[in-house]
């Protein structure tokens, strides 16, 4: 039956009277996409694979010589290396907690009946619709210490925010947390929604308080979605570039992208940068690849 419905056409169709079969017609847009996304995609990969293991340099005119693994072990023996991996990790986790705590916390808010719940949810989707370099800027300038609003409204004074070692990191993931919160909120909103509503019912007629509520029933249902989210958002924070190089260029903002980025392009080293590049493709596939065996199990239950 399926075979007979894929072959068939309606034989009064523009496309029958040209003598084109559903498959014909399937084919003709799949396969212009297949090779576009071999082109685009997948040959890149294969060619930067090659490079990695060569000194190949895009500056010079030397051949690539080939040295096997050895742009790997000088890599992975590079406490620098390790170093920009840590400052990652950091970032990583300090923005991702912050847009999952304030995503899912204003979800909740939003999960009500309230005058005009349509327009504030669309105002609040505003930030993750912005370029990304439009919110670099626009946040450099809030944390300006002559003029940035920031210090004004929390009463700082001249507090240097993305020139202080110690304060550019998480100045950079409020940032982030600014800007990506509405994904998580959006997300945890299409949760929320579906959770039955007989069960708070039940739970009222139980007389059960507002954090049982929550812990039983609220977010085990959301746990799926919202382990959806963090899975995206972990992946996107673990390859941040764009706010953390336009904000502030402190060593202690040097995340894994942006040694990458100078490796590649300033200092040339374009073999070791593709080496470094799978590298990071290895631990952020290793990183989801937990995150989906834990979501796996969440579903389960």
């Amino acid at each position: 039956m399926a075979t007979a419905v894929m072959t068939s056409l309606d034989t009064k169709s523009r496309a029958a009277s040209r003598g084109m079969s559903d498959i014909r017609i399937r084919n003709l847009f799949i396969i212009p996409t297949i090779l576009f996304l071999i082109v685009f995609n997948i040959f890149p990969l294969i060619y930067s694979l090659g490079y990695s293991f060569t000194d190949f340099r895009a500056s010079s005119n030397a051949p690539a010589n080939f040295v096997g693994l050895q742009n790997y072990r000088d890599l992975l023996n590079d406490p620098f290396i390790w170093s920009n991996f840590a400052i990652t990790a950091k970032y990583v986790i300090v923005s991702v907690t912050g847009q999952v705590i304030v995503g899912f916390g204003t979800a909740m808010l939003l999960n009500r009946d309230i005058p005009l719940k349509g327009l504030l949810t669309t105002l609040l989707l505003l930030p993750m619709m912005l370029s990304m370099a439009v919110v670099g800027l626009f946040w450099k300038l809030l944390y300006d210490p002559s003029f940035g609003i920031i210090n004004y409204a929390l009463g700082l004074g001249s507090f240097e925010w993305l020139s202080n070692p110690d304060m550019a990191l998480y100045a950079v993931a409020i940032t982030d947390i600014w800007m990506w919160s509405p994904f998580v909120m959006l997300l945890s909103l299409a949760g929320l929604s579906a959770v039955p509503k007989h069960l708070y019912e039940a739970a009222a007629i139980d007389r059960a308080g507002p954090f049982y509520t929550f812990f039983r029933i609220t977010l085990p249902l959301v746990a799926p979605i919202l382990m959806i989210a963090i899975i995206f958002r972990t992946m996107e924070a673990f390859k941040t570039f764009d706010l953390a190089y336009i904000l502030t260029s402190q060593p202690t903002t040097e995340v894994i992208s942006i040694r990458l980025y100078k490796m590649a392009f300033q200092e040339w080293q374009t073999g070791r940068s593709c080496a470094l590049a799978y590298i990071v493709l290895v631990m952020v596939l290793a990183i989801t690849n937990i995150y989906v065996k834990y979501l796996n199990k969440v579903k389960e239950r």
